[in-house]
C-alpha cells in the first residue's frame, strides 16, 4: 500500500496489482493506522484507489489458506485488522473519497461502501463475493451494505455473490456516479477541490452525527459480525471455497 500527500489530500493506493490488490491483514492494519492518524488540521480529503486494473479483489484468499488460525485467534485477527478499518473509516473526521478505478470485490466492495463519496470507472465491476469462498461479508458489510442499498438488495448481493457493473452500483447508491474511465481522475479531483473549499471540521461533525444516528449500535453489530465470521472461517464451506479457488474449479457447497 502506498501513501502520499499533497495540497491537503492524503492519497492511499492499494499496490498489489499482480493479485488485483488483494488485501492482507497487514495491509488492513496499515490502512486503519493511516486513516486513524489523519486529522482535519492536516487534510481536507482522503482518496483511496488501486494500482493497475483493479480497486481491490478483497481479502487475500491464498494468505487465508496459508495461515489457518484457531477461532479466538481468528476473532482477534479480524477485529484488529479489517474491523479496525471499519472503525477508522466511520470515525475519521476527514471525508474519504473512493476512486474505484477497477473491480471492487469482497472487502474491496465493503471499503467502497464505507467511503463517504465514491466514483467508479464505467468498466468497473462489483461483487459482495464472500459467499463464493464460504464467508459472510465482513469489513462492515453486514451492516453498512443494508444501510446503503437496502436490506432486500443487500441480501441478494450477499447471498448470490453476483457481479454487477458500475451503472448498477450507481443505481443502488453504492457509488455516487459511474463515469467514463478517462474522466475518473478529473471527477474525483473536482470533488476533492470542492471539499477543500468546505470546513473540514464541520464535515467531520456531519459524519459523526450521520453515522451515530444511522444506528447507535454499529459497534455491537461489528462485534457480532466478527463472532460470526469466526464461525464461517471454521466451516467446511470456507475450506471448500478456498480449496476450489486454489484449484481453479467451481466450489461444491452443501454436499
Amino acid at each position: 500500500m502506498n501513501v502520499d500527500s499533497d495540497d491537503g489530500v492524503l492519497r492511499i493506493t492499494f499496490d498489489r496489482p499482480g493479485v488485483l490488490n488483494a488485501l492482507t491483514t497487514d495491509t488492513a492494519a496499515t490502512l486503519a493506522d493511516t486513516i486513524e492518524d489523519a486529522s482535519p488540521e492536516a487534510y481536507h480529503a482522503i482518496v483511496v484507489t488501486g494500482e493497475g486494473d483493479a480497486f481491490s479483489a478483497g481479502g487475500d484468499i491464498e494468505a487465508m489458506a496459508e495461515e489457518p488460525a484457531p477461532p479466538m485467534e481468528s476473532y482477534d485477527e479480524v477485529t484488529e485488522t479489517f474491523g479496525r478499518v471499519v472503525e477508522a473509516m466511520l470515525e475519521c473526521p476527514v471525508p474519504i473519497v473512493a476512486k474505484v478505478n477497477g473491480d471492487a470485490v469482497g472487502a474491496g466492495l465493503a471499503i467502497v461502501a464505507l467511503s463517504d463519496v465514491a466514483y467508479a470507472a464505467a468498466d468497473a465491476t462489483f461483487s459482495c463475493a464472500f459467499v463464493r469462498v464460504g464467508l459472510i461479508p465482513d469489513t462492515g458489510g453486514t451492516f453498512m451494505l443494508p444501510h446503503i442499498v437496502g436490506l432486500r438488495a443487500a441480501k441478494k448481493l450477499a447471498f448470490t455473490g453476483e457481479f454487477f457493473d458500475a451503472d448498477r452500483a450507481a443505481d443502488l447508491d453504492l457509488i455516487n456516479e459511474s463515469v467514463p474511465a478517462d474522466e475518473l481522475d478529473d471527477r474525483v479531483a473536482d470533488t476533492v477541490d470542492r471539499l477543500g473549499r468546505r470546513p473540514t471540521d464541520v464535515i467531520g461533525l456531519m459524519k459523526q452525527a450521520m453515522h451515530e444516528n444511522m444506528s447507535r449500535h454499529w459497534d455491537e453489530a461489528l462485534d457480532y459480525e466478527n463472532l460470526l465470521q469466526v464461525q464461517a472461517r471454521s466451516s467446511d464451506s470456507h475450506e471448500e471455497g478456498v480449496s476450489a479457488f486454489l484449484e481453479g474449479r467451481d466450489p461444491e457447497f452443501n454436499q
